[in-house]
């Protein structure tokens, strides 16, 4: 069956970097499209970013556009997501998701905290 398992994230501090990596089994990686995806404390759910099968095309939300890159390696089954220049409000939960435009699995999330 498939299966979304994140790693990365933590504690940084404004104005740092992290790496999201979201690995993927159960399915042809390379022949969807997959999506990060975050929720800040008590609010609902943004969209974050969207790459193309193949990772020639991204998408992303304006409020990270410039500082957050989204990738994949096919051959890993891996989606990444480097997150620069980090800021208190891009404190949250981060989800990768497999597919367009409905969204059918999540990974389980992983804790992002911008403080100082």
């Amino acid at each position: 069956q498939v299966h979304l398992v994140q790693s990365g994230g933590g504690l940084v501090q404004p104005g740092g970097s992290l790496r999201l990596s979201c690995s993927a089994s159960g399915f042809t990686f390379s022949m969807y499209w997959m999506n990060w995806v975050r929720q800040a404390p008590g609010k609902g759910l943004e969209w974050v970013s969207t790459i193309e099968s193949a990772g020639d095309t991204t998408y992303y939300a304006d409020s990270v556009k410039g500082r957050f890159i989204i990738s994949r390696d096919n051959a890993k089954n891996t989606l990444y997501l480097q997150m620069n220049s980090l800021k208190p409000e891009d404190t949250a939960v981060y989800y990768c998701a497999k597919g367009v435009p409905y969204y059918d699995y999540w990974g389980q999330g992983t804790q992002v905290i911008v403080s100082s």
